[in-house]
Formats: C-alpha cells, structure tokens, sequence
C-alpha cells in the first residue's frame, strides 16, 4: 500500500512509507481517521479561510474606529435640546476659561476677614488645607462624570441622583445646587450694580456731590447691570460663552492683582492689629471662627459647574473626555491659588482687623487709599469686577436656564423654539432683579452661603465616588472618602449653625427694598 486516493476532486496525494508519519519501522497498521485528518480539505473550506482574514481584519478596524470617534453610549436626544449639552465641542481651554471665571470672583475680596477671626497661623492653615481638598473632590468628580459605562452625568444633580437614589439624591442636591446658581446670580447682581456706582463715582470724581453717580439709586444701578447680563444671556448654550469666560477671567485675574498688589505696597492705616477680634463670650468666639471657615468654604464655589462643563466636551474610549477636563482644571486652579492666597495674606497684613466687612478689600483699598491711588487704577480695577461679575453671572444662570428648558422639553419632546428661550432668560434676569432688590441682605450672608455650599463642593464628591466606585471596605480609599465626607457634612452644619448665631446675636442692617 504505497498510494492512498482521496475520492474526491483534490490531488492525488502519494504517501511513501519512509515519510509516512503513520507508517512504522514496526509495520503498526494506520489508521483511517489519521489518514483523513491530514489529507487536503475541501476548497469551500479553504475559501473560508481565505475569506476569515480580510473579515477579522474589518472587525478589528471598526473597533478601532468606535475607539477612537466615540463611545458605545446611550445617547439622550434631550440632551440635543438643552444649553448644556447642546454643543459637545469644547476642550481644553474652554474648560480653563470656565473653570477660571466661575472660581475667581467676589468672594475672593473677602477672605482677609476670615483671618480677622483665625489669626495667622490658623487662617493660613485653614485656607491651604481648603484648597488642597476642594482640589481633590474635583478630581473626583471629573472621574465620576463617565463612571458608569455608556453614561455621561454632564450635571450635577443626575450624578447625585445615580448616587444616593433618585428621591434621596434630589433631596440632598437639589436645594443647595439652586442655591448656589441663583444665589450667586443675586449676589453678582449686588455687587456688579454697587461697583458700577463707584466706577462711575471715581471716574467722575463727584463722591461727594449730590448730582452726577449719587443721583442715581441703587435699584438704577442693579438695572443698569441685570440689562446688561440679560443681553449677554441670549448666547444660546454654555461652549458659545466660552469667550465670555475668557474675558471674565482676564479680568477676574488682573483686579485680584491690582487690589492685592496696591494694598501691600502702599502704607498700612494707623491703629492696625492682628490679634484676634474680641468677644463677649466663647460662644461667640467659636460662632465668629465657624462664619470665617464658611468665607473660605465660598472663596472655592464653582463645583457645581464641574460636570456641566465636562458634559461640553466630546469623549470617546481612546480619548475620554476627564482627560482635557483635568488639564483645564489644574492650569485654572494653579491660577486660582496665585490669585487667593496673595488676596488673604496680603489683605490681611495690609489692614489687619481694619478691613471693612462690607466690601472686603475693595471697600479697604477705597477707603484708605482712595487719595493716595490714581483714579485710572481705581477706576480698571472697578471696572474689571463689573466685567468679571457679568461674565460669571453667564456661566452661573446656564444650569437654571437649562433645567428650566429641561421641563419645556420633557412635556413637548422637542427643543425651546427662539422666542421661548428669550423669554425664560429674561424671566430669570427679572426675578434675580427683583430678589436682589428685595433683600439686599444677602451679600452680607457670606458665612451662610459658604456652609450650605460645603456638601456639594466638599462632602458630596467624597459619598459618591464610594456609592458608585464601591471601593474595597476598609481600604485607605475607602477610609479617606468616608472620613471627608463625613467631615464635610459635620462642618456644614456647623457652619450654617455659626451663621445663624452671629446673625442673631450681632445683627445685621436690612434694608428690605432699599438697597445701598
């Protein structure tokens, strides 16, 4: 048996017994099955492997292909519709300039009275340890935006609610969120139409006349500003103020510059003193340092933007979009702290326990250097807070405009037509006109928003990256995260506590529909 046919069409295949695998030295007998194992297949089978290759190879391409333009995620066609979300084209510096224009505002003039109360050695550690945390639980939030595969949390309130439960999440989240936004929309208003006033004063030079800026009311002032950011508002979503943002920021960074810079370098007033304030009793004394942890615990507000501007981003597997949000954030925050940390100290060595609590260190500088400071100066850097309170008040309003749209939306099942959108926003700019009108009060409420602020800057992020992340029980991750966000909650209490007691005690001027 020196020839073995195969019947069918293939070749004939001669096996000599020398090279025959399965024939021995010791004459075995073969067998078929080896026989027919490795013999020639049929062409139908080869042209299935011929065929394999170029397939394989088309699959492979268009994984890489979904890698690399975006991700299998389940994409709300709401979302399409909504400021937000409407433009997913941003990147890296758009998210700097967001970044920076909502971290950088009024609320860094009053951190040299949060040193009043801590001293030294405590408002520096306190101010240094803030930064540093506020820090962390904003990368954590970066991190949480894609957590979850096929979701993007581009808001803040969706994330909490992914968290802690729909019902739980919104209880939590929902209160202090609105507050921040609208709150800080009112405060901007407040403090943009005042500075306006002494804009206009200094650059008139008529401080002490009746006629010219001091005819005009405080309510003229507040009108003259909320016109203005209506205006600016009609931008339709939140990547089209992205260069809004940029001059919010450019202007944020060079009046912290000038006040800091002109404070410390011109003479310190007489009778300055870094003790300590007095009080009348321990209570007090503890009330005044839980109000100035709540101005440090504002000076960082802005997490709840955190997510929205990420959601402005496009974000694929190989490219997700935590990777340009995290770039931004430290170049912006690198900033932020070049900006506060000169504010606080240098605030603080300039007046001591003279600095103004209403006005912070724009009310400082003018009042003790108003003759000895040009009134160009004085006047840019005046003109500057009005610049960057409007364009903050932009990116601060974007989240009520778009949970106001989001209810349109839901009941229509289709976008805000142009007329609608104008509408809501003019419907905002008048009702923060009217509260901002109706309780000036709030601007000297600094220590109040700051507590209930804490959470969702502080307390919030720490919770839900272990509801969400999970990670090992008892694991130094795991003890960090429980340890500040329980810290977070306490002092936030705490806070809101000391607030009220120093309102109660100390009092405070309310002028009800008489803003000044």
């Amino acid at each position: 048996m020196s020839e073995l046919v195969e019947m069918n069409s293939s070749p004939i295949i001669t096996i000599p017994p020398f090279q025959s695998q399965y024939h021995s030295s010791s004459n075995s007998p073969i067998i078929p099955s080896q026989i027919l194992d490795s013999s020639p297949k049929s062409p139908f089978v080869n042209a299935a492997r011929i065929m394999a290759s170029p397939m394989k190879k088309a699959v492979t391409n268009m994984k890489t292909y979904l890698q690399e333009v975006g991700h299998l995620t389940k994409l709300d066609p709401q979302d399409a519709w909504l400021p937000i979300t409407e433009s997913r084209n941003g990147n890296a510096y758009y998210a700097a300039f967001h970044t920076l224009s909502s971290g950088i505002g009024f609320q860094a003039l009053l951190l040299p009275l949060a040193f009043t109360a801590l001293g030294w050695v405590w408002g520096i550690i306190s101010l240094s340890f803030a930064f540093i945390w506020q820090l962390y639980t904003l990368w954590l939030l970066i991190e949480l935006h894609e957590s979850v595969p096929g979701t993007r949390y581009s808001r803040y309130l969706r994330l909490s609610m992914a968290a802690f439960g729909e019902r739980l999440g919104k209880i939590l989240a929902l209160f202090p969120i609105t507050y921040l936004a609208g709150g800080t929309c009112v405060s901007l208003i407040m403090i943009g139409g005042s500075t306006l006033k002494i804009f206009v004063q200094t650059l008139c030079n008529n401080s002490s006349h009746e006629n010219g800026a001091n005819s005009i009311s405080m309510v003229d002032w507040y009108m003259v500003f909320v016109l203005s950011a209506v205006i600016l508002s009609q931008l339709p979503n939140l990547n089209s103020i992205a260069g809004v943002s940029l001059i919010g920021a450019i202007t944020a960074v060079t009046y912290c510059t000038l006040i800091w810079v002109l404070s410390v370098t011109k003479s310190r007033p007489l009778g300055i003193s870094y003790d300590p304030v007095e009080t009348k009793s321990d209570i007090a004394k503890i009330c005044n340092i839980l109000n100035a942890l709540g101005i440090i615990a504002f000076a960082f507000r802005g997490h709840n933007l955190v997510l929205e501007i990420q959601g402005t981003m496009p974000s694929t597997l190989k490219n997700p979009a935590s990777v340009p949000m995290w770039k931004g954030a430290k170049f912006s925050y690198l900033i932020i702290a070049c900006c506060l940390f000169p504010m606080a100290i240098g605030g603080y060595w300039a007046y001591g326990n003279l600095i103004p609590a209403n006005g912070g260190m724009l009310g400082a500088l003018n009042q003790y250097h108003r003759n000895d400071t040009s009134r160009v100066v004085l006047g840019l850097t005046s003109l500057f807070i009005v610049i960057n309170s409007l364009s903050s008040f932009q990116i601060y309003a974007m989240p009520v405009f778009d949970n106001l749209e989001f209810r349109y939306t839901s009941n229509k099942n289709g976008p805000c037509p142009w007329w609608f959108r104008t509408g809501l926003r003019i419907f905002f700019g008048c009702l923060a006109f009217f509260i901002s009108v109706a309780l000036p009060v709030l601007k000297s409420l600094a220590g109040l928003i700051g507590g209930i602020a804490l959470p969702v800057t502080l307390a919030y992020p720490c919770l839900m990256w272990i509801m969400i992340k999970k990670p090992q029980k008892y694991s130094a991750n795991w003890w960090l995260n429980w340890s500040l966000g329980s810290l977070g909650m306490v002092l936030s209490v705490l806070l809101v506590f000391g607030a009220i007691w120093t309102i109660a005690t100390q009092g405070i001027e309310a002028h009800f529909f008489k803003p000044q």
